[in-house]
């Protein structure tokens, strides 16, 4: 007992201690686990059931991982002020909308990984800001749209670009091609159907170039490839090498790929998908010899043409070859026509020029150029004077032509003298035309078509006519039976002239296969549809109106006294309104013999001759019945 005073006398003594230091609270959301005990800090939230990032983020975090979540969208205010975060995993949600500016203040952020969510396309603002960024993961999205700018922040910086299982068709090469550090680049499970000429032709640092499964019929050859050796697989791949994998594309092996089979490799995945004599076969086991291409071949081209100044011309020019042509067209100056204020090229070799002028006139010529060649034909067209202007209200026609324009009649010997100097002019051109097959008879919307009979051709199956007018470019089709040698077309368009070829198909006997082979072509036109009359006068319908409507008014007025007159007649020429009244009739009737009558009417002012009618009367009720004979 006599040491508690003694204690409580030592208390006041004691020094007094400073109160301890309370820690800063971290900021934590709910079901993550926070790393805060030491610098970098950590934010983990993967699988944790999350709607929205939290709002309760410390903002001071290194590394933030949102994967495995239901986040449907990344606000502007989400990742605000984490200006110290480097890694971002935002995989496996349902984003389908990333705001313009989100991660605009991620300044410093190395990696950001957003696959496996639903964005199906990305604007240039936004990856905005990202200025540092190494890793882009955007694979397995619904992506079909990349802008030209969305990478434009980053383009100096990434690294590893993946863009794998989405939709695209196309992409922004030029933009893909400012990406000078790039090491690994994966493009595969897209629809891809081409790729330009030199977009890798940049990436110095490209190791890994994934294009697999795309819709990619050819590779052309790329500065790249031929600097960097190519191989399959990375595994035991010197580090300066190349991997570059393409398998699962419908690959066209013609001699564009020759330089993709001349390398050493060890794919298992590639295979032709044409032409039909290499559809299928491994891409690596097909010779190098049987890589071929056919040269381009003029198949179609438009007639001599004379138009008048001022109106459109459309010259047309069909080549076919292994590769598809490309077409071109020189003027007769000699210059290379495209898309111009006055002329429109299109792909499919059809060169439009809007208004002509009398200087256009001349021989312009086609070119068909692709890998195995160039094939060219001349096109001529004159310009002649402009048209004389044609009066708007001229009810002249033009005259008569004796039958029908669909009637089928031989060609006159003028046409027939036109068509044999088109004919000459076309032999000129190109090469001579069969004339196994003729146009004995035309008229505007109609043909009839014989070839003679095909003796030398066994097993002939039938017989196939295709033709098209200079107005379209659509080939149309008929199948005729192989007992058939002439067939009427009736579907023409009047004034068009068309280039028609029968084929003659049949079974081949060295392969058993159907095959096809030219009977002969025909070029000839239908004649120009009769012109109706031109419209009448205006001021000659305004008096037939005035005309027709004062005929209407005569009628009924004529028709409206007679109408009175037959009224009047009928009443006994008193007017309707004051009609005689007859005379009182007695209601017994009686019988006129001659006799006296029993109940005499008025007598008549003149005598009059009476006729004997005999009148058989019903009695009108009880009170009348004949009380004897």
């Amino acid at each position: 007992m006599a040491v508690l005073p003694l204690l409580l006398c030592l208390l006041p003594l004691a020094p007094a201690s400073s109160p301890p230091q309370l820690a800063t609270p971290s900021l934590c959301p709910r079901r993550c686990h926070c790393q805060t005990q030491s610098l970098p800090l950590s934010v983990l939230c993967p699988g944790a059931g999350l709607l929205f990032v939290p709002p309760s983020l410390d903002r001071r975090a290194a590394e933030l991982r949102l994967a495995d979540n239901f986040i449907a969208a990344v606000r502007r205010r989400d990742l605000a002020n984490m200006t110290g975060l480097l890694h971002l995993s935002l995989s496996r949600n349902t984003i389908r909308h990333v705001a313009a500016g989100a991660f605009a203040d991620l300044r410093a952020l190395r990696a950001l990984h957003l696959d496996g969510n639903r964005l199906t396309s990305l604007g240039e603002g936004q990856l905005r800001g990202l200025v540092n960024l190494r890793h882009l993961i955007l694979s397995n999205n619904q992506l079909a749209a990349l802008a030209a700018g969305a990478l434009d922040d980053c383009a100096e910086t990434l690294e590893d670009l993946d863009l794998s299982y989405n939709n695209l068709e196309q992409l922004p090469w030029e933009a893909l091609g400012r990406l000078g550090n790039v090491n690994t680049l994966g493009l595969d499970h897209n629809l891809l159907a081409s790729v330009p000429a030199g977009a890798f032709s940049r990436l110095h640092k490209l190791a890994r170039l994934d294009m697999t499964s795309n819709r990619l019929t050819t590779i052309p050859p790329d500065p790249l490839f031929s600097r960097l050796p190519l191989l399959a697989r990375p595994r035991g791949s010197p580090a300066s090498a190349l991997v570059l994998a393409f398998g699962g594309n419908p690959l066209h092996c013609n001699c564009e790929l020759v330089w993709l089979r001349r390398l050493a490799r060890e794919d298992d995945l590639e295979a032709c998908a044409s032409p039909p004599a290499l559809g299928g076969r491994y891409f690596w086991a097909v010779g190098e010899e049987e890589f071929v291409c056919e040269p381009p071949v003029v198949t179609h081209r438009s007639p001599p043409l004379a138009v008048p100044a001022g109106r459109p011309a459309a010259l047309r020019c069909r080549a076919v070859g292994d590769p598809e042509p490309r077409v071109r067209w020189v003027s007769p100056q000699g210059r290379l026509l495209g898309n111009s204020s006055r002329a429109r090229a299109f792909p499919n070799g059809t060169l439009e020029l809007l208004v002509t002028e009398p200087g256009d006139g001349g021989i312009f010529t086609c070119i068909a150029a692709n890998a195995a060649g160039e094939a060219t034909a001349a096109v001529e067209l004159t310009v002649g004077p402009p048209p004389p202007p044609q009066l708007a209200n001229s009810t002249s026609c033009d005259p008569p032509r004796d039958g029908d324009p669909d009637v089928l009649t031989p060609p006159s010997a003028a046409s027939a003298s036109a068509s044999a100097s088109a004919s000459a002019k076309a032999a000129d051109a190109g090469p001579p035309t069969d004339r196994g097959v003729q146009v004995t008879e035309h008229g505007a919307t109609a043909a009839l078509v014989q070839w003679p009979d095909q003796q030398p051709i066994p097993g002939i199956r039938m017989y196939q006519i295709q033709y098209n007018s200079s107005a379209d470019d659509t080939l149309v089709y008929r199948m005729i039976s192989a007992d058939s040698h002439s067939f009427l077309l009736t579907d023409l368009a009047p004034g068009r002239t068309y280039d028609l070829c029968v084929l003659a198909v049949f079974e081949d006997s060295a392969t058993g296969l159907t095959a096809t082979r030219p009977v002969g072509c025909a070029h000839f036109s239908t004649e120009p549809a009769l012109h109706p009359c031109g419209a009448p006068h205006a001021p000659f319908l305004g008096g037939t109106m005035i005309i027709a409507l004062g005929g209407v008014i005569v009628a009924s007025v004529l028709v409206f006294i007679f109408v009175l007159l037959m009224r009047y007649k009928v009443h006994g020429g008193q007017p309707p309104g004051k009609a005689k009244v007859p005379a009182p009739v007695s209601s017994v009737c009686s019988q006129t013999n001659g006799a006296t009558p029993a109940l005499s009417a008025p007598e008549p002012a003149a005598p009059r001759a009476h006729t004997v009618v005999q009148l058989d009367c019903e009695p009108w009720g009880p009170s009348h019945e004949p009380t004897g004979p």
